[in-house]
């Protein structure tokens, strides 16, 4: 039974009124009705996220408009996050408003991501290749897909409005959700004279409060917790999951289809899912023979990928402003060499694979750099091979 069931026991309500943290600000802009939109995943937080705001915004006579908001990742989402989300806006009496990426989902944005990334190797516009998947420390499958959407979606609904986006984010979820504040200023969300703020009402809950508050409401959780012991609901397969709600979440004969496309791309980009950890290696049984000796080979390409890539020398790797400086004869001739090898590994096309063009591609970069530098008043300077500092004028 996973954690998120233990304070879940049938027939047994948990009573429980925690209230909701609030700062001057977000008081100020509920007590003169600003737009309060509350984000839900379908997701625990979010269900009681909302429930809490909904009886807060009672409680203190606010009259403006409120909404739930819920921003659909397409093919990564389990089947489930909709309908529960649907389910609450019932419960409520609110709106849902669905919002996606006009680009496409989650998984568009992935392979769009490898695919631009292998035209910049090929084209000499990064020195390593760079992987497909968002990572924790670049998290734009939030940032692109949820809070650009998000409030673009929300500013041109209510053009006039102050706007308050609350989400069910809690200390108790990780080290880094312990220093989040209560509320915040949004940017996307500000316009001249109307304000946009985060806010994170039940920061200070417990999951106890929270699984208290969404059975106070006689409300289902979402299948992943009841179905398949999930202990946390975002993406099918999340760059954050652990491998415990990853085995969970194949369980789910919905997620089969979009298990099976995630691991496609991590055999042709040799990048696994989570870092190191490969997603092939959660569910083998969902992936044919042919496409487990695939995850074979690709993880041995990855192995030869990476050696490859840790002999590049140090002094022509990307740092802000790359590229600094030009590869000397060796540097380019070594470097022209893995590129090749690389390509050749990956059935890539890359350009640039001898000396010569190596270091043309490198003087073209650099004039490219002087160009956009101009503006600001200042010298591009760079380094020759031979030690000699270059300084380019315009």
């Amino acid at each position: 039974m996973s954690t998120v069931l233990s304070f879940f026991p049938k027939n047994q309500i948990t009573k429980t009124n925690p209230l909701v943290a609030v700062t001057p600000e977000i008081t100020h802009l509920i007590k003169h009705d600003a737009v309060v939109a509350v984000g839900v995943s379908g997701g625990k937080d979010s269900q009681a996220c909302a429930i809490a705001v909904a009886q807060h915004l009672d409680r203190v006579g606010h009259k403006g408009p409120r909404l739930l908001i819920h921003a659909d990742l397409g093919r990564v989402e389990w089947k489930d996050s909709l309908p529960t989300c649907e389910r609450l806006a019932e419960n409520l009496g609110w709106e849902l408003m669905v919002v996606r990426r006009k680009a496409g989902d989650m998984m568009d944005r992935w392979l769009g991501r490898w695919s631009n990334n292998v035209g910049r190797y090929e084209q000499l516009e990064c020195v390593k290749m760079i992987l497909p998947w968002s990572t924790p420390s670049m998290r734009f499958c939030t940032s692109e897909l949820k809070v650009a959407v998000i409030t673009s979606a929300l500013k041109k609904r209510f053009p006039n409005q102050p706007i308050i986006n609350a989400a069910g984010i809690r200390r108790e979820e990780s080290a880094n959700r312990r220093k989040m504040p209560i509320a915040s200023i949004q940017p996307k969300l500000e316009r001249k004279g109307l304000a946009g703020m985060n806010w994170n009402p039940i920061i200070e809950w417990r999951l106890e409060e929270v699984i208290g508050q969404i059975q106070s409401q006689q409300l289902d959780l979402h299948e992943g917790y009841t179905r398949f012991g999930m202990s946390r609901i975002s993406c099918a397969f999340c760059i954050m999951s652990s491998g415990e709600d990853m085995t969970a979440s194949a369980a789910c004969q919905d997620n089969a289809d979009i298990y099976r496309e995630m691991v496609d791309l991590e055999i042709v980009s040799t990048y696994a899912f989570q870092g190191s950890r490969w997603l092939a290696d959660v569910a083998p049984g969902l992936l044919s023979e042919e496409k487990r000796g695939a995850v074979q080979e690709a993880k041995e390409k990855a192995a030869i990928r990476q050696q490859l890539e840790a002999d590049i020398p140090r002094s022509i790797l990307y740092v802000k402003g790359w590229p600094t400086a030009i590869p000397d004869d060796a540097q380019a001739r070594k470097l022209a060499r893995i590129r090749q090898e690389i390509s050749d590994l990956l059935g890539l096309n890359a350009a640039y694979l001898t000396r010569e063009s190596v270091q043309a591609r490198y003087h073209e970069l650099m004039q490219r750099n002087i160009e956009k530098s101009a503006g600001k008043g200042k010298p591009y300077i760079a380094h020759h091979p031979s030690g000699e500092q270059l300084q380019f004028a315009w």
